[in-house]
């Protein structure tokens, strides 16, 4: 099977305003090294976008982050100068989004920031109530730390609504989307070949040839009369599968010689070839005994359940972690099952069914919840997971691969396509907010 792997377009906010949030923890280079924090005694506006300030400071916390994160990763950053006009103009450009994203009106509630704080505290591994202590530690201002997350989830929002909006695909790149896909997936199946092989010596005389071949057109007769290919094997073949009846073990078909592959390609698993084929090394009777085709598309599915609750009813996003937190130690333990918590302080449409969600593709829950589940076996029971709905706990029951109808399959595929012009769109979309903003670089000091 050939597992077509495609993210869901829309799975991107979210996880764009995490990834963004555990960043804004390390808003200075402090974050991970106090030692080198960026003075702010001596900040001044560098440039004007709009009605926004993008200031020295900012560009010296933003640099400090690309020099630490390239070497933690070892990688090689451009000239002094060059990099931080990259690092100018990729605060220019964010100016630009956030100012675009000010006058379309969207607005993000308090709800959300919240659940995005969590989210931020989970993968800090701490409890929302240290957050603040943790982001003040680092010398930074949490009320102006929770305003840069709004500002990012805004953004997040009115990003993905306007560059979806620029991206089209035809049913000509999807059918030669899948083409492609089937073309590498082809070349992904494996083969089990026996084979009777009659060598033919070098510079052999015709004679020599026309008695092997001989030899080899009456094996052939043999198994097409009913004889057991293995034991024909065994008696006539020279080659050094013969103990197995000729079989060569399964192999995919990039590693088979050509011959081979074209001469079993339209055969059904236990099929011989109808006639003798002539190589280099002589003359081959040929079984196919075994196929695994990739040609298929197929989906990993998974069957979870899970238990949803819903901080705004219960203090917070913290309590409803502990209460998870102690009822997941309870499940773990086998003091209590999983279903009948569920259907006791579930507050999801799924509780009466014991938390089951029932079978589901990839891209059917928010990227958060399905990361986690992803990454849980089967029996697994995650830790207490912040989402945008609320704190869940998810166990995963069973997985299995199925194939994608047609529809399902064109879908994927779209998405795919979507997925892969994204990035362009949207520089191309940021290029023209730029081309229509007010821009003033100031002088540095």
């Amino acid at each position: 099977m050939n597992e077509l792997t495609v993210r869901k377009p829309a799975g991107r906010i979210l996880r764009a305003a995490a990834g963004a949030a555990a960043l804004a923890l390390a808003m200075s280079a402090a974050a991970q090294s106090p030692a080198r924090s960026v003075p702010r005694t001596a900040d001044y506006i560098v440039a004007v976008v709009n009605q926004e300030l993008v200031t020295a400071v900012e560009v010296d916390q933003r640099l400090a982050r690309v020099r630490d994160g390239a070497a933690r990763g070892n990688a090689t950053l451009p000239p002094p100068a060059q990099l931080r006009q990259q690092v100018l103009d990729s605060l220019i450009d964010e100016r630009v989004v956030l100012s675009h994203a000010r006058d379309t009106g969207v607005r993000i509630d308090d709800a959300e920031v919240e659940r995005a704080l969590a989210s931020v505290a989970l993968q800090n591994q701490i409890q929302p109530a240290q957050l603040r202590e943790r982001v003040e530690r680092e010398g930074l201002d949490f009320n102006r730390f929770r305003a840069n997350l709004r500002d990012q989830l805004l953004v997040e929002r009115v990003r993905e609504r306007e560059v979806q909006r620029r991206i089209s695909v035809t049913d000509g790149e999807i059918d030669a989307f899948l083409a492609e896909q089937r073309g590498a997936a082809a070349a992904q199946v494996e083969l089990n070949v026996a084979q009777i092989l009659v060598p033919v010596p070098e510079q052999a005389s015709e004679a020599v040839q026309a008695e092997r071949r001989a030899r080899a057109e009456a094996a052939l007769a043999r198994v097409r009369g009913g004889e057991d290919f293995a034991a024909v094997a065994r008696e006539v073949s020279e080659d050094g599968n013969r103990e197995r009846g000729g079989e060569i073990g399964m192999r995919p078909a990039e590693r088979l010689p050509p011959l081979f592959v074209d001469a079993v390609r339209a055969l059904q698993p236990g099929a011989v070839a109808p006639q003798v084929l002539r190589s280099g090394a002589g003359f081959h009777v040929l079984k196919l005994v075994e196929r695994r085709d990739a040609g298929a598309f197929s989906v990993t599915q998974t069957r979870a359940r899970h238990i949803l609750l819903r901080p705004s009813a219960r203090g917070g996003n913290a309590a409803a972690q502990r209460q998870l937190a102690e009822l997941r130690r309870a499940i773990v333990a086998g003091e209590r099952r999983f279903d009948d918590v569920a259907r006791e302080v579930s507050e999801d449409g799924s509780a009466a069914q014991g938390g089951d969600l029932g079978w589901t593709s990839p891209g059917s829950f928010v990227p958060e919840f399905e990361e986690a589940m992803n990454a849980l076996p089967p029996g697994g029971v995650s830790e207490p997971l912040v989402s945008r709905f609320g704190v869940h706990l998810i166990q995963v029951l069973e997985r299995r691969n199925v194939d994608l109808e047609p529809r399902q399959l064109r879908q994927l595929a779209a998405n795919a396509l979507r997925e892969q012009k994204y990035e362009q769109a949207y520089r191309d979309w940021v290029r023209e907010l730029r081309s229509q903003a007010y821009v003033e670089l100031r002088d540095a000091r």
